[in-house]
């Protein structure tokens, strides 16, 4: 009986290595263009996660937000300074494009059917860029000034495909309607 059970055992721990190393927080993370974030969170739905450094004499938000993607998908992340939805949201949204580089840009979300095409927000977003490696996309950028103080609505998105450039429907049920959130960026 202990020789049947042994070979188990040993996959019951391999499989449970593979899950731990695979599970990644944002704590633990390192960039590769080296830039030092102090603060995190690992959000709840959309294997998703936020770093950012609040600079209090700007008010603004200098943020990374990084999610697993394949190449054909696209990311986003948003903050709603009139809701706590997705309609109202001013968004940044990154993917990667038909010649093979990664674009960013923001994209206000006005309807359930947005146009997804790149806009002028109601807030300022500058050194917007992105990267994709490993599956994994990240937005960079930095909002300022954050006029409402420091905790925000904000959502957050992906979906499975992009065509002609421009960024197409997300599913509407699961993960992908459960990603919005308040957030106050004093903490963590």
């Amino acid at each position: 009986m202990a020789l049947t059970s042994t070979p188990i055992l040993i996959i019951c721990i391999v499989i449970s290595l593979v899950y731990i190393s695979s599970a990644q927080t944002c704590s633990n993370y390192t960039f590769s263009t080296n830039q030092v974030f102090n603060s995190c969170i690992d959000l709840p739905v959309l294997q998703s996660h936020l770093h950012w450094n609040y600079i209090p004499s700007t008010r603004s938000i200098q943020i990374a937000y990084r999610a697993t993607q394949t190449s054909t998908g696209w990311i986003a992340w948003a903050i709603n300074p009139t809701g706590t939805s997705m309609i109202g949201s001013q968004a940044i949204v990154a993917f990667l494009n038909a010649n093979g580089t990664m674009t960013a840009y923001t994209t206000p979300i006005t309807s359930y059917n947005p146009s997804m095409k790149q806009a002028a927000l109601s807030f300022r977003v500058s050194n917007i860029s992105a990267t994709y490696a490993k599956n994994e996309m990240t937005i960079f950028g930095v909002v300022s000034p954050l006029n409402n103080g420091t905790t925000v609505n904000h959502v957050w998105q992906s979906g499975s495909s992009v065509v002609n450039d421009i960024p197409q429907m997300h599913p509407t049920s699961g993960p992908n309607i459960q990603s919005v959130g308040i957030l106050d960026f004093l903490s963590r």
